[in-house]
């Protein structure tokens, strides 16, 4: 496993600036672990919490700058939908958000064909318009956003060194 540490000065700077923050420490010093970029073996050198942690920030990067749809475009579905993550976040106590994943993989598997394939830009914005039934799934994220947020930040603080360690410099 690889460790995963951050600056108790730092944490708490950022505990201070808002749970946004707090999560980002976390999300951050994870990335900066396993050298920028999450791949099948950066993965394995993670556990499952500090995976979902980083599938939540996938996806809440996604779906607030464009939605499903371009998290599904830009090559996140199978990281999000393929993988136990509704289930973990089921078991993190956010059953809103696992039932909002549930919902979205029945989509993704009724147009990841179509959202998947390559296209011009024109064609990815009619993607839009082709799958309309995820517009009730993004209005959701971004309404539960930040109660989601604030949630998955109680979870860390509750389970910190599920997420890294915390080191005095």
């Amino acid at each position: 496993m690889i460790k995963v540490t951050i600056n108790d000065s730092q944490l708490r700077q950022a505990a201070q600036d808002g749970m946004d923050a707090f999560v980002a420490a976390f999300t951050d010093a994870i990335h900066q672990a396993i050298g920028g970029e999450l791949t099948a073996d950066t993965m394995a050198e993670l556990n499952s919490d500090q995976i979902t942690l980083l599938a939540w920030q996938t996806l809440h990067d996604e779906v607030m700058d464009g939605g499903f749809v371009q998290l599904i475009h830009n090559g996140y579905g199978p990281f999000i939908f393929k993988n136990p993550f509704a289930k973990a976040v089921k078991m993190w106590g956010m059953r809103d958000l696992s039932k909002l994943i549930y919902n979205g993989h029945t989509l993704y598997l009724k147009y990841q064909q179509v959202i998947e394939r390559e296209c011009t830009d024109d064609e990815f914005m009619a993607l839009f318009e082709q799958c309309p039934e995820f517009d009730d799934l993004d209005d959701e994220f971004v309404e539960q956003e930040e109660a989601w947020t604030e949630q998955i930040a109680r979870y860390i603080d509750e389970h910190l060194d599920r997420f890294a360690t915390i080191e005095n410099k």
